[in-house]
């Protein structure tokens, strides 16, 4: 996958991401480095993009 390819994100971690985004834009941050940011919020919070299975650990 390429570096910056949201394809493997689902929608609803999508959303939230542009949520985040506009939050930061408002406090000042740069388009570019509230994106960044952002995505990088969501990453910590689900651990990345789409998960299959049954959702029990290992």
């Amino acid at each position: 996958m390429p570096q910056g390819d949201k394809s493997s994100y689902t929608d609803k971690q999508k959303r939230q991401a542009e949520h985040i985004e506009e939050s930061y834009e408002k406090k000042g941050v740069s388009q570019e480095e509230a994106e960044k940011r952002a995505w990088a919020t969501v990453n910590k919070q689900d651990g990345g993009g789409k998960k299959s299975g049954s959702g029990r650990g290992k």
